[in-house]
């Protein structure tokens, strides 16, 4: 004779039914109790000149190739959203905290595009403010782009703009200016080539 054995027990949580078979089930939740149902949407895959992009910076900086996806994208989204040239911004992250979100400089400077909280107050509030908010890597790519944005504007042109971001306005030879459009150009390249197919 074939018997099935059922154990009843009352954890504090509610009502299990254990059978023989190994299987445990609970009862279903009162309908007012369930979370509604939400289908998961997927993101939309980065075009193919995006794709290479991260593929490059992953490789380059030795960053997890799905957080530098997550970057490029974040960064494509915030310069259209700012007018500028999603290349630029990238660059900007190269050169700052070569993709390290946590990065940190002696002056405060803080996260991928090493913004200084004390002198963004308001941008880093529409965040969350503070420190989670300029070492939350997307909300400091936004912020940053929009300082970016800002400083181009102030300052007329975009070395100065990169200048004044950097804090070395006063320097005649643009050093800093340079070093990001040098970047710029080299992530031009790696577009390019995605665009023609040679990636």
């Amino acid at each position: 004779m074939d018997m099935k054995v059922t154990i009843w027990a009352m954890p504090a949580v509610g009502a299990l039914l254990i059978s023989g078979s190994g299987d445990v089930l609970a009862p279903a939740a009162p309908e007012s109790c369930r979370a509604p149902f939400v289908e998961a949407v997927e993101e939309p895959a980065l075009d193919a000149i995006q794709q290479a992009l991260a593929e490059h910076l992953s490789r380059r900086y030795y960053v997890a190739a799905s957080r530098t996806e997550r970057f490029v994208e974040v960064a494509y989204h915030a310069a259209h959203e700012v007018g500028l040239d999603p290349l630029l911004v990238l660059a900007v992250i190269s050169v700052e905290s070569r993709f390290n979100p946590i990065a940190e400089s002696v002056m405060g400077a803080k996260g991928l595009m090493q913004i200084i909280p004390k002198y963004h107050h308001a941008k880093l509030a529409l965040y969350g403010g503070g420190e989670e908010a300029v070492l939350d890597p997307e909300s400091n790519i936004r912020v940053g782009t929009r300082i970016l944005k800002e400083y181009v504007r102030r300052t007329g042109t975009l070395e100065a703009g990169l200048q004044f971001y950097n804090g070395a306005l006063w320097d005649g030879s643009a050093q800093y200016a340079q070093k990001v459009l040098a970047e710029h150009r080299r992530l031009e390249a790696v577009a390019r080539a995605a665009e023609n197919g040679r990636v």
